[in-house]
């Protein structure tokens, strides 16, 4: 069985038991529920932002423990202080280690947009994102179907998130809906697990111009992120770079300040 495949099985399962413990209404009576939303887009679209969506993962299934003993508060908090424009927070426990309360710390302490980073295959889970303080949810292409993919991008518009469509390849473009403003290409190979930010270039011109364009996975030079911005790519998801490192938001600080540093340059030597 495909990783994917495998990842995605266990999520129905783990939702389905989750529906039974945690009702619906009991979602609603978080007191997140009300709390307006970050714009996702409108903090990407920002002039002297970084466009880096900067991420909070503690492992994955390819590269085991990352960095399990990491600091929501520190972390996330040190991210947004060196410029990272949003957050993204993995909340998947059995494949990723991560956890709801992580989203729900990274909300406390932080007045930006935050992701939901996890295999949304099911309304419920969207619901509960609104309840753990999420501003947006991923939605990725390969893990469902084009009608279902659409439902859940109205669910999420309809409680005011907004929703990030990821694809692999460039036939899970048809996926696409207007509703959906922000498309992600990952760089990761589901097949051969390879990463290559060379996707991201490739399939630029066949998305959407409705969408803002954001690269995925493997970003790890701040030339990448310059050549990308050339090419019209607005946002950048960045995690297993940061965290690998013991102090992550030390290492976004000092991501950043290159890539600024190499903006410049690049200015100067235009004018």
């Amino acid at each position: 069985m495909h990783v994917l495949d495998e990842i995605v099985a266990h999520k129905r399962k783990e939702v389905a038991a989750q529906k039974e413990r945690v009702p619906v209404k009991a979602l609603e009576q978080s007191p997140f529920f009300t709390t307006p939303s970050f714009s996702l887009r409108q903090f990407l679209l920002q002039s002297g932002k970084s466009g880096i969506i900067a991420e909070f993962k503690r492992r994955s299934p390819s590269k085991g423990d990352i960095n399990p003993g990491a600091s929501v508060e520190q972390v996330t908090m040190g991210y947004i202080e060196a410029g990272a424009s949003a957050l993204s927070i993995l909340t998947d426990e059995s494949f990723f280690g991560g956890k709801h309360a992580d989203l729900s710390e990274a909300r406390k302490c932080n007045a930006c947009p935050i992701l939901r980073k996890d295999f949304i295959v099911d309304e419920y889970q969207i619901v509960e994102a609104k309840s753990i303080g999420a501003d947006a949810i991923l939605l990725i292409a390969a893990c469902l179907e084009k009608a279902q993919l659409r439902q859940l991008a109205q669910t999420a518009a309809a409680l005011g998130l907004e929703v990030l469509m990821e694809v692999h390849a460039e036939e899970e473009l048809d996926h696409w809906s207007p509703e959906i403003r922000l498309l992600g290409v990952n760089n990761r190979n589901l097949k051969t697990m390879a990463v290559s930010t060379q996707t991201s270039i490739e399939m630029f011109g066949s998305m959407p111009t409705e969408v803002l364009a954001i690269s995925e996975s493997g970003i790890n030079d701040p030339a990448v992120i310059v050549e990308l911005k050339d090419i019209g790519y607005k946002g950048f998801l960045m995690g297993e770079h940061f965290m690998q490192d013991a102090a992550p938001e030390k290492k976004c600080r000092e991501f950043i300040e290159l890539l600024r540093a190499l903006e410049d340059l690049l200015k100067n030597a235009i004018a």
